[in-house]
């Protein structure tokens, strides 16, 4: 398809497409378009980059044309509020020349401004679960209209444990509406919720099930500790030009402050931001946004931030830990390598990381190139506390797959304990003599009587 016109948009739509940049179709927004202009439920499974918001935000805009009434007639739920922050965007962005209201809901914040522009009326609600439900039971939202339910990042809600919620949504929302579910993994959950969520739906699947986007170069590098990650790190830093836009994302809240302050201190405050749970929202949406304007270079981030963050042209994602949750490596390196862009995707491993490495090549059906150091790095020698929780975290993943293992220690005692039990008697050391032997003074003949 070799453009947007093809679509049948109205004009509206297409002068707004136009000035977003958008020229040609991707391939979910090839396939999805036509289906959901026609009225059917769609399960789309798309890895992220691959333009499928604007797949379910078009058609949606075509078909309510214009604002009617009070109520809304679309409800978009999503994951996190980043997410939901940038779908409202893309709507915004793809509406400008219509006059359908939207209204941005999530927690974090309180309420009262969210329940005076619902009084205003709106015609799309985009919302995190957990905020929709608290104010629908308020009595601020009333739902008799809705015409369009979508769940976006489908497979994160259930990860984030909403899958309650959104049966609780299911339960009030109009049995008679059209159902847009999209997802880049396909867990069991996921397929439940579809089943109870989607009838007879038209499946489209633009690639496979957690396959990162072609357009990512990935690399793994195995370092053996944090302080030659941070070598690491400021080695490939050291490019400006090539390392131009960078998220280094990390596993933890503490990691990512300890990473940043690290990183502040070396590059300045103008060049780096972080973002993780712990951020105030106007604190994370000011990072975020001086990224995308690229004012900022490096952005340091948790996982909240590896679904749902729009950035053109991020030069690399760098892994500084291997996620926990595999899953979330796909949507990571989806960060980079983004419609039509080419990226790379750099993940450092430890010696305790190569376990969750194994299982997300197993989960994306493909070895990750692995490089070796640069020649020059300082490789640091492992602390004692690092090395030992390094050692740890073997035991408990070698636990994980066999219940009967006993951990390094006993291991090695066992070892040692075999290894002794085999060894010779010991020179010098006579063994004890077998009674009647000439050990114990008794030679075999016949002794004088006394």
């Amino acid at each position: 398809m070799a453009s947007f016109e093809d679509f049948k948009l109205n004009k509206q739509l297409l002068n707004a497409v136009a000035e977003a940049g958008y020229t040609q179709p991707t391939e979910i927004q090839e396939k999805a378009i036509t289906p959901i202009l026609a009225g059917q439920d769609i399960m789309g499974i798309a890895q992220t980059g691959t333009g499928k918001t604007a797949a379910f935000v078009l058609p949606m805009l075509m078909t309510l044309k214009y604002a009617q009434g009070n109520d809304p007639r679309a409800l978009i739920l999503s994951p996190t509020r980043e997410l939901a922050m940038q779908i409202e965007e893309h709507i915004r962005m793809f509406s400008t020349y219509l006059d359908l209201r939207t209204v941005l809901l999530y927690g974090g914040l309180g309420p009262k401004t969210q329940k005076e522009q619902l009084a205003k009326g709106c015609d799309i609600i985009v919302a995190t679960p957990g905020r929709f439900l608290e104010l629908y039971l308020e009595g601020e939202i009333h739902v008799k209209g809705l015409k369009f339910l979508v769940l976006d990042e489908a497979d994160k809600m259930m990860d984030m444990g909403f899958i309650s919620k959104i049966h609780r949504i299911l339960e009030i929302v109009p049995r008679k509406r059209q159902n847009l579910l999209f997802s880049a993994t396909m867990s069991e959950l996921v397929r439940k919720i579809a089943g109870d969520f989607l009838e007879f739906p038209t499946v489209i699947e633009v690639t496979e099930q957690a396959t990162p986007a072609k357009t990512v170069e990935q690399s793994l590098y195995h370092v053996p500790n944090l302080k030659t990650k941070l070598n690491l790190l400021q080695h490939f830093f050291k490019d400006d030009e090539a390392f131009s836009r960078i998220i280094v994302f990390c596993k933890t809240k503490a990691v990512a402050d300890n990473i940043f302050g690290f990183l502040e201190r070396k590059y300045g405050s103008e060049d780096v931001r972080v973002i993780h749970a712990n951020k105030g929202q106007n604190t994370r949406i000011n990072s975020i946004n001086a990224f995308k304007e690229g004012s900022v270079r490096i952005l340091v981030a948790t996982d909240v931030a590896a679904r749902g963050l729009d950035v053109s042209q991020v030069s690399h994602v760098i892994n500084f830990d291997v996620p926990i949750v595999i899953e979330d490596y796909v949507h990571r390196i989806g960060r980079t390598g983004r419609a039509f862009n080419s990226g790379t995707a750099i993940t450092f491993c430890n010696p305790a990381e190569e376990y969750n490495v194994q299982k997300i090549e197993k989960l994306i059906k493909q070895s990750i190139p692995v490089i070796d150091l640069p020649e020059g790095l300082i490789i640091e020698k492992t602390p004692f506390d690092e090395r030992q929780a390094i050692a740890r975290e073997i035991d408990n993943q070698k636990k994980k797959d066999d219940p009967d293992f006993k951990g390094a220690f006993h291991e090695k005692k066992y070892a040692q304990k075999m290894n002794n039990s085999r060894k010779p008697s010991a020179k010098g050391k006579s063994k004890p003599a077998k009674k009647g032997s000439s050990r114990s003074g008794n030679t075999g003949r016949p002794g004088k009587k006394r």
